[in-house]
């Protein structure tokens, strides 16, 4: 099995969700990021997923895109992302790693070559927000010929007839969006996930992560409890980016009070168990 597929498996058997986390590559500086990427597994992510920063994030909230600009000022690139997750890769065999973009930096670099050298770098899945089901043809032959998973979004306002699609052109496990809108500016609403998540189980077996609205460890217990995982990006984009001086530089506090904020966030969801099906 993929590390995604094996995982999220091995989670199920201990009966609780995953904890996803997501950070901006390069974010701060290139050093910076690579020692808060190296300290999640430690500090309790189940999952990393690795943003690929780009110009024009139309998904993601300010906070976000803030990231995105600081880690390309600090001169992240395509190829600067992969060797970061070469380098992760060279102390963490284990824990999946995903990359979350857009869809003209791959293009750029070339499909059929991102692919092959994401693999080797040791991704194990790819989130590209803008490339829809539809022009999954694109990517998806490169992908599964070197063993990437493709997760995709599910919104809300996601129809049933859509949905097969949907799910058709989906590995790894599925990422719930679950909010209308981009990313960190509202929180969602708890009371409507368990039956939407119930809805969504009845049309396929892989995983299910909720993101996208997920800022306290309170809400990440009930996300994950509700699904098979939860997902923080913003929460923990908005911490790093407080810690950072009048120039946007890291200091002594940035890494570790990420990784501290894993630590409760992976804490909360220990403790949060599923309750048997």
């Amino acid at each position: 099995m993929s590390r995604i597929a094996t995982r999220f498996a091995a989670l199920k058997a201990e009966g609780r969700g995953a904890l996803v986390t997501f950070l901006t590559g390069f974010d701060p500086d290139r050093a910076t990021s690579l020692t808060i990427l190296q300290g999640l597994p430690a500090a309790g992510a189940d999952v990393i997923e690795i943003g690929v920063p780009f110009t024009d994030p139309m998904a993601d909230g300010p906070s976000i895109q803030k990231a995105g600009q600081r880690g390309l000022k600090a001169g992240a690139t395509v190829p600067g992302i992969l060797d970061l997750v070469r380098e992760l890769r060279a102390t963490e065999q284990d824990t999946p790693i995903v990359l979350m973009g857009y869809y003209n930096p791959i293009l750029t670099y070339g499909v059929e070559a991102f692919c092959k050298a994401a693999a080797e770098a040791g991704v194990d899945g790819l989130i590209i927000v803008d490339v829809p089901p539809e022009e999954a043809d694109e990517v998806e032959p490169h992908a599964r010929a070197n063993g990437l998973d493709l997760i995709r979004l599910i919104a809300p306002t996601t129809d049933e007839a859509r949905l097969p699609k949907v799910l058709g052109a989906t590995t790894g496990f599925i990422y719930y969006v679950s909010i209308t809108g981009i990313t960190g500016t509202r929180s969602a609403d708890y009371a409507s996930l368990a039956p939407a998540i119930a809805a969504l189980k009845r049309h396929t077996d892989l995983p299910v992560a909720i993101g996208f609205g997920i800022r306290s460890p309170e809400q990440a217990a009930i996300a994950a409890r509700t699904a098979d995982g939860a997902v923080v990006g913003t929460a923990l984009v908005d911490t790093l980016a407080a810690t950072l001086d009048a120039e946007g530089r890291a200091t002594a506090e940035t890494a570790p009070r990420v990784l501290a904020q894993v630590s409760g966030l992976a804490q909360a969801i220990r403790a949060a168990r599923k309750v048997a099906a």
